[in-house]
């Protein structure tokens, strides 16, 4: 009796490649907003949208199953991948159908290489222009740029997506090279990278912007080579975020054999990361060790002050925002109450700390309160 091959249906596909999503962490989240499995087998991740709202996001790729050999990735050319590929319009539909029944708010597109970075590219278009033309859909759309895509390719993207990325992966060519030897970092990864920045400049693409992903740990790069590429990439490409993803070997990958890299490292270089976007450091004020590390047991920003003591400690009452924003423990949020308060008054004393948000354990030997030595208040309280 002959075999019958049965095609497999749209929906078991679509799990194959939501599950091969998972390795792709340019969106990772946090413990506070994990992704969940769905009761239909899909993982859904929480996305940050422009306005500050959070939206189930359906996160897949159109191929799994890859032609390149990255070293760390599941999907790499003779892994344990099970290849498999959506069509633009099976994409489409799936997408939509959950859409419909409001399972899912939010796209991010993906893909393994298959034929091709423009071929790959093409279907991963062609999957976003059904969803915006025939499908009428509005709503937040992430697409990941494939490395070796025409300038074409990512204009359309730019028109067709709420965000779009890059993964950069490694900080330098010689990095790259060594995880990832297909491909180019200046021509397939910055370039498409500037010509985005550009499109930005020219208010051309003006939504949510574009983001990068670093894999730490698996091409031996320091904390100095990662941060100072971030450092670059902000000033120069105006990119929105730079995730980062310590190296978490795969078995059946050449990677395997690499020893994990501890989370505290990922953890500090975020750190790092919001002290350049969002507290006025520079990349040049940051402290490493001999060989370039981030001291892993204490605050990036911690680590700083205790190096420039004749900065300390600041008057709470008449310190500058500036100022306020370099006291270890003292946040944005933190700033914004302590100026309101200042309106309404002097602060005097370590029991209004907490009211504004101020962890006094950590801030109390930097500052001043009306004169005096918060720390000292908090010995002379027993706290």
């Amino acid at each position: 009796m002959p075999l019958i091959r049965v095609e497999p249906s749209r929906q078991s596909k679509l799990e194959v490649l939501a599950r091969a999503a998972q390795h792709d962490l340019s969106c990772a989240c946090g413990p506070s907003a994990p992704r969940q499995r769905g009761t239909n087998g899909l993982w859904i991740y929480p996305a940050a949208l422009p306005s500050g709202e959070r939206v189930p996001m359906l996160k897949v790729l159109q191929a799994s199953g890859c032609e390149r050999s990255c070293i760390y990735c599941a999907e790499r050319a003779g892994g344990l991948s099970v290849p498999c590929t959506l069509s633009p319009d099976e994409l489409a539909r799936a997408f939509i159908d959950l859409y419909t029944e409001r399972r899912v708010f939010g796209l991010f597109l993906s893909s393994a290489i298959r034929g091709g970075p423009v071929r790959t590219m093409d279907r991963m278009l062609g999957t976003a222009e059904l969803l915006r033309g025939r499908h009428g859909y509005r709503g937040y759309l992430h697409l990941k740029i494939i490395p070796g895509s025409k300038s074409d390719q990512v204009e359309r993207a730019m028109k067709l997506a709420t965000r779009v990325s890059v993964n950069m992966e490694a900080p330098s060519a010689d990095h790259l090279r060594r995880i990832a030897p297909s491909k180019q970092f200046e021509s397939g990864i910055v370039a498409p990278m500037r010509q985005i920045a550009q499109a930005q400049r020219e208010g051309r693409f003006q939504r949510a912007g574009q983001t990068t992903q670093l894999v730490v740990g698996a091409a031996g790069e320091s904390d100095r080579e990662i941060t100072g590429r971030a450092a670059w990439m902000y000033a120069d490409l105006g990119l929105e975020r730079v995730y980062y993803s310590a190296l978490q070997p795969l078995a059946g990958t050449p990677a395997e054999e690499l020893p994990p890299v501890p989370f505290v490292r990922e953890h500090r270089l975020y750190q790092v990361d919001f002290l350049l976007r969002k507290y006025g450091f520079r990349w040049e004020e940051l402290v490493f060790d001999g060989r370039g590390a981030l001291p892993l047991d204490r605050d990036p920003k911690a680590v700083w002050a205790q190096t420039h003591p004749e900065r300390f400690p600041v008057e709470i009452n008449t310190a500058s925002r500036a100022e306020l924003m370099r006291v270890p423990g003292i946040g944005p949020r933190s700033v914004g109450r302590i100026l309101a308060a200042r309106r309404q008054g002097r602060i005097r004393g370590v029991d209004a700390l907490g009211a504004l948000g101020v962890p006094s354990n950590a801030a109390a030997r930097f500052l001043l309160l009306d004169g005096r030595p918060a720390e000292r208040q908090l010995r002379l309280a027993g706290l």
